[in-house]
């Protein structure tokens, strides 16, 4: 591991996952954005997750949070693993804010945060020497790395008519 402190690394890892697939939309639009649930709907007639729940979000997630696990650690495998539940978490808190009637997009103060971070920091939690304190101070500062991002994202979107 590199020489850089473990809940820093963990940090990075959970933020990388969780950005690049909004980085990735930022940068290239819906091109090539096909839906996870393929525009299907749920029971109650609502979707299962939402148009912005993407493949092409998925495999940005992976990709890139593997390129830095590699980087970081020298292990692209960990970061890849760690994308895979940072996302799992982003799906399922999706699905939940869809039974909620929540729209996609709509912000949800927790549910958006703790499944996409607590997973991911729970399998990094040993390979890293993280203990429950430090996981959870991770998860606390990837919160709030996520509410300001969030905020700033949307003022920037709105600043430039979009």
């Amino acid at each position: 591991m590199s020489n850089v402190a473990p809940a820093l690394v963990a940090l990075v890892l959970v933020v990388v996952a969780n950005a690049a697939p909004v980085l990735l939309a930022l940068c290239v639009g819906s091109a090539t954005a096909w839906p996870v649930d393929g525009g299907r709907r749920w029971a109650d007639g609502r979707p299962v997750l939402g148009p912005s729940k993407t493949w092409r979000g998925i495999l940005a997630a992976v990709l890139a949070t593997a390129a830095a696990g590699q980087w970081l650690l020298g292990d692209a495998s960990l970061g890849a693993l760690a994308a895979v539940l940072a996302m799992a978490g982003d799906l399922g808190s999706s699905f939940v804010k869809r039974r909620l009637g929540l729209r996609s997009g709509a912000n949800a103060l927790g549910l958006d945060q703790l499944p996409e971070s607590l997973l991911p920091l729970l399998l990094l939690g040993g390979p890293l020497g993280l203990s429950a304190a430090a996981i959870l101070a991770v998860a606390l500062a990837f919160f709030v790395f996520d509410v300001l991002g969030t905020r700033l994202l949307a003022a920037w979107r709105t600043g430039r008519g979009g």
